[in-house]
């Protein structure tokens, strides 16, 4: 995916290499003049660079002040609301690919669980690209990883770093410290340890592998009925931020979504983690646009991205900015 650092990057303005911006030897006319300066004493005047030398300096300063600029606008926006560089583009459904109905991906995913009984793990292993909007200020989208686990004394750990898996190895827009700013990738930003802990109450609470009592659990996670699909992929998200679902958990989600209704197969895609799923769109939201993600072998959730349909000069986003994008890992 190419971005706006990527296309700076490939012009290179100012090469360490360039012919015009180097410092090497005087050609014979710069040693002359410099010698008829130096033997003058009645001049005054401190010796001058010899001739050519100041232009290309300063053209390259001004090439260098140019550049600084730019970047400097593609991080915080400028006059024109310039569009954060970590921000995702949406995904695209390859072209010509078949669409798989939800209801058959929701029976692929009871046969994977008839035969599978790994049952669910509490922690989440999550990557996620949120945007963050304020008023007179560009959207920022800041993406990191977040990593939970437990222990079994109720002990948990959580450990957030600043990665973004499109671009290895690259700087990595992040909000710690309150600011926006530029950090080595692999950074981290949280790292914490939590004290025991139990509860009977959901999320804390082992997840059930039956479709209607696992609607029951979600409507409480989210202190919500649950009346639309919206409200029924973000209660699914809180789940997965929470659990990494088996095979058994994972089929009655599945269920839940294929059942849900406005959920419309659009085809194949690549996620931003480079996996195959189906992509089934819920574009009846006002103002936004949903995308579930879905492993085509049996049925898991890999990611969930919204995107916004309308234009919001107020925030400085545009229809097509993705407001945010999780992929889980299993």
């Amino acid at each position: 995916m190419t971005d706006e650092l990527d296309l700076l990057r490939r012009a290179n303005p100012v090469p360490d290499d360039g012919h015009r911006f180097g410092d090497g030897p005087l050609g014979d006319q710069a040693e002359r003049r410099l010698a008829r300066l130096l033997s003058d004493p009645g001049t005054g005047r401190r010796p001058l660079l010899p001739a050519g030398r100041r232009p290309r300096l300063a053209w390259a300063l001004t090439a260098v002040a140019a550049v600084a600029a730019l970047v400097s606008v593609l991080l915080v926006g400028g006059p024109a609301a310039t569009p954060a560089i970590a921000a995702p583009r949406p995904l695209s459904v390859v072209a010509d690919s078949t669409p798989v109905p939800l209801e058959r991906l929701a029976e692929r995913a009871a046969a994977a669980g008839a035969e599978d009984a790994t049952a669910a793990r509490r922690g989440t292993h999550v990557q996620s690209w949120s945007l963050g909007m304020s008023d007179g200020e560009p959207p920022v989208t800041l993406p990191q990883e977040r990593i939970v686990r437990w222990t079994p004394d109720g002990r948990h750990t959580e450990l957030v770093v600043a990665t973004d898996p499109r671009h290895p190895g690259r700087p990595v827009l992040t909000d710690e410290g309150g600011e926006p700013r530029l950090v080595d990738d692999g950074r981290v930003t949280g790292r914490r340890t939590f004290p025991p802990s139990w509860s009977d109450a959901p999320p804390a609470a082992h997840p059930p592998h039956d479709p209607t009592r696992l609607r029951a659990y979600l409507a409480e996670t989210a202190n919500d009925p649950l009346r639309t699909t919206p409200e029924l992929l973000d209660a699914a998200a809180q789940l997965l931020d929470n659990w990494t679902l088996g095979a058994r958990e994972s089929a009655a989600l599945t269920r839940l979504l294929a059942d849900a209704g406005g959920l419309r197969p659009t085809g194949r895609v690549t996620d931003r983690l480079g996996r195959p799923g189906q992509a089934y769109v819920y574009d009846n939201a006002p103002g936004v646009r949903h995308m579930l993600i879905l492993d085509p072998s049996d049925g898991a959730v890999l990611g969930l991205e919204e995107t916004f349909t309308t234009d919001q000069p107020e925030y400085g986003v545009r229809a097509g900015d993705v407001m945010q994008y999780r992929a889980w890992i299993r």
